[in-house]
């Protein structure tokens, strides 16, 4: 579910494939002094307003679209991939390692590492290209960044859902550029 008209007005999709979550209210989340002073400290650090509900509402429904992206762009080339791949290497250990030329298994077992390197360099280059942009990277160093003031919320006793925001942690490409350009996407487009 990417597309923002299906939601509610206060509504973002946590994870992909998961039901709409409602936002909670930055009022509620930065009830306390110590998640105020988080909130107001990330806000400088990220150049990001997380008491605005409408700025957070946004960046959490473009964070969907990009994990929606990355999903699908790690689909169409790793699928092949471990078709290509599997289909060699059942295919060497049925049919090639028997021929009896051992030219043919060596132009076989060249032409196989061939796809699968090809396929894989592909694959290494959409992943770099989805994780190492910094437009995204801000957009997920800013998630990272309010999943861990709602945490921090509801450590300090405040009403919050339970893994809310629902984003993991984001252990890498989470890095703030602040030179990079914000990402140039509206809520009906996706990120490809």
């Amino acid at each position: 579910m990417s597309d923002v008209s299906d939601l509610g007005e206060w509504e973002f999709v946590g994870r992909r494939g998961t039901d709409p979550v409602r936002l909670v209210p930055s009022e509620v989340i930065a009830a306390t002094p110590a998640t105020r002073a988080l909130a107001e400290r990330s806000g400088e650090e990220l150049r990001f307003d997380f008491l605005d509900d409408r700025a957070v509402l946004r960046m959490l429904r473009l964070r969907h679209q990009d994990e929606v992206a990355m999903f699908n762009a790690g689909l169409k080339i790793g699928a092949p991939l471990a078709i290509v791949g599997f289909g060699a290497a059942v295919y060497w250990g049925g049919v090639a390692q028997y021929w009896e030329s051992g030219t043919a298994r060596v132009v076989y077992a060249a032409v196989a590492a061939a796809a699968v390197l090809m396929l894989l360099a592909v694959y290494v280059r959409t992943a770099v290209a989805h994780w190492g942009d910094p437009a995204r990277q801000n957009l997920r160093a800013r998630a990272r960044s309010y999943r861990e003031l709602a945490h921090l919320a509801r450590r300090e006793g405040v009403d919050v859902p339970a893994h809310y925001p629902h984003y993991g942690p984001y252990p890498f490409a989470a890095r703030f550029h602040p030179e990079a350009d914000e990402a140039e996407t509206s809520e009906r487009e996706e990120l490809s």
